[in-house]
């Protein structure tokens, strides 16, 4: 598996012209997924067509940080925990769209083959009759997933469609991000255990989250708005990290425990949000091969953005779901 390098909460989109299947999915959908209900195949093309545009600002906006780090050593952790408090409107774009194939007037393939600049991913609701159609289409790239209605808990298999395909839907910020990475930074990630161990963590932790190359870790934010770091460390570099640790005025025990792989030291998080002090925190593995650790520090909310930015605050001021003609 490979581990996605960003993630964000977004929208779901649902295409569909029975009100009555649409009121069903309203009702069992996760109460913490943004989800938007549509009977007329051109109402929802419309909407999900004026997000290109959106899209393209909110991957320029990640862009723009890795430049500023760049050229003036402008702290990526601090730049994120801004544009997280700064750009809310990212949790509206829309992540996965999810259409009916057999409606009057317009199928879904040919609903779907309007949205030629939407970025998002797109799933085929098909009956029976529809199935060799939605192969075809899943062949030529044209969706990146079908389900026939008729499946046994169609709800229950949907959930856990989309909740996959949410944690992969940003994969052109990933590969923004990846930039930031080493080479042997990169190969790590890409260990399926490693992968495994941290996908894992992330999703019992936070809803959003950044992988960085320099510090080397995961900046993450909670739907309530706590952010915290998990930082990584390759088990070569401790010894380094334990020099490190003892001028910026760790104690002998501290540095012993860093040396033994027993605890981590947040020198450059320190860094990052001008802190003077650095913390110890015990060290986890990540994966299985011995040759990764993380440790989990919490970024107090004097640095952090401001809880009304959060997701959940934002998800509580959409309308309720409701069928839009």
């Amino acid at each position: 598996m490979s581990f996605p390098l960003y993630q964000s909460p977004g929208t779901i989109v649902f295409l569909d012209d029975d009100p009555d299947y649409l009121d069903m999915l309203a009702l069992v959908m996760p109460e913490d997924w943004h989800v938007r209900l549509f009977r007329r195949p051109q109402n929802c093309i419309n909407y999900l067509q004026q997000e290109p545009p959106l899209w393209e600002a909110d991957a320029w906006a990640q862009q723009e940080m890795i430049e500023e780090s760049r050229a003036g050593g402008v702290p990526l952790i601090s730049q994120i925990l801004r544009y997280w408090g700064e750009h809310s409107r990212r949790y509206a774009l829309t992540q996965v769209c999810v259409v009916d194939y057999s409606m009057p007037g317009m199928d879904g393939l040919q609903a779907l083959s309007e949205l030629v600049d939407w970025p998002g991913l797109r799933v085929l609701l098909t009956g029976q009759a529809d199935e060799q159609i939605a192969v075809d289409a899943f062949n030529r790239g044209l969706i990146e997933q079908f389900i026939p209605k008729q499946t046994p808990d169609i709800s229950r298999r949907l959930i856990d469609t989309l909740r996959r395909m949410q944690a992969t839907a940003s994969g052109r910020h990933s590969q923004i991000w990846r930039s930031t990475l080493t080479q042997s930074q990169n190969a790590l990630l890409r260990v399926p255990s490693i992968a495994q161990d941290l996908s894992e963590f992330v999703a019992s932790h936070w809803v959003e989250y950044v992988v960085i190359g320099r510090p080397f870790g995961i900046l993450g934010r909670d739907a309530n708005g706590r952010v915290g770091w998990l930082q990584l460390e390759p088990v070569s570099g401790l010894g380094e990290l334990a020099e490190l640790a003892g001028s910026a005025g760790i104690s002998s025990q501290g540095i012993a425990e860093i040396q033994k792989g027993k605890k981590l030291a947040d020198l450059e998080l320190g860094q990052a949000l001008g802190r003077t002090a650095p913390e110890l925190s015990p060290a986890l593995p990540i994966g299985r091969e011995e040759s990764l650790l993380g440790a989990l520090f919490a970024v107090g909310i004097e640095h952090s953005p401001h809880a009304s930015t959060c997701y959940h605050r934002w998800l509580a001021a959409q309308p309720k779901r409701f069928v839009q003609d």
